[in-house]
């Protein structure tokens, strides 16, 4: 599933452009053509194609795992979930086996939302906050400070790697780059939120903080999926790493499934929480 730094370079090339596509704000929304009906989430087909019609794309950024394009009236949302992708074409290409969602742009492009496994959604709304208002701070935001972080997970006994996917507590984070944090911050994923130091939630986020860094200057990873371009699945320390070296100490990393996902980490840089006394 594509995380922050996927969504964040998908947002970034679609709003500034790049050598091989133009920007898209500024464009007027000309027409749309929804191929697979279950892909809106709202309003009803014929309520989102009349009130699309000559709306103008005047930002697109990204919010958690959505991808938003504020319009001259109100905003459109997209949830890739495990293979969405946009894809922006030239006026009159014939629609892919795989499109869900086609909008006609004046310049003569298109955009294409491109869903193999036909999981990602899209909603037309008035107010952004109608979709994403229950996410969880930013993980990039310098707003959330490392005390808050600390307070935040000390407000609960959940584990941390399914604490971290949780979208309510933090916003952005997915398999991999929470593993990928997790064995920076040398901590092993089932260890209770409510048990770390200080030092350790700074760590934490501090990890965090690079990964996603470290994901975004590199475009995303590519791996099972269709995204395109991203380098960063060549500089994985641990995910999708089973029985090779820890980078660190050589120990071979390890693989288990929490919360029906796969984990991975190093059993010697991260060894498991031993409550005290134990």
């Amino acid at each position: 599933m594509p995380e922050l730094p996927e969504v964040e370079t998908i947002a970034s090339i679609l709003c500034q452009g790049s050598p091989e596509q133009p920007a898209l704000p500024g464009r007027h929304i000309l027409g749309a053509d929804l191929l697979w009906k279950r892909t809106l989430a709202e309003p009803a087909p014929g309520e989102f194609k009349s009130r699309l019609l000559g709306q103008v794309i005047e930002t697109i950024g990204r919010r958690g795992k959505f991808l938003y394009f504020q319009l001259t009236r109100g905003w459109l949302l997209f949830h890739l979930r495990m293979s969405g992708d946009l894809l922006v074409r030239p006026r009159g290409t014939p629609f892919a086996t795989h499109d869900r969602l086609v909008l006609q742009l004046d310049g003569d492009i298109q955009l294409a939302f491109n869903d193999a496994r036909k999981f990602g959604r899209v909603w037309l709304v008035e107010e952004v906050d109608e979709v994403v208002g229950n996410l969880g701070p930013e993980p990039l935001d310098e707003g959330l400070t490392a005390d808050d972080f600390f307070i935040h997970l000390h407000t609960t006994r959940r584990q941390l790697k399914p604490l971290l996917l949780d979208q309510t507590f933090l916003a952005g984070l997915g398999n991999i780059y929470t593993d990928e944090a997790l064995n920076l911050a040398k901590l092993h994923p089932l260890t209770p939120a409510n048990s770390l130091t200080q030092d350790q939630a700074v760590h934490l986020l501090e990890g965090i903080r690079t990964v996603l860094g470290d994901g975004i200057a590199r475009n995303g990873a590519s791996i099972d999926w269709v995204y395109r371009g991203g380098e960063f699945q060549n500089y994985f320390r641990v995910y999708q790493r089973t029985g090779e070296p820890c980078p660190e100490c050589g120990t071979p990393i390890v693989r288990i499934t929490v919360g029906q996902r796969g984990t991975h980490f190093c059993p010697q840089c991260q060894p498991a929480y031993i409550p005290n006394g134990g």
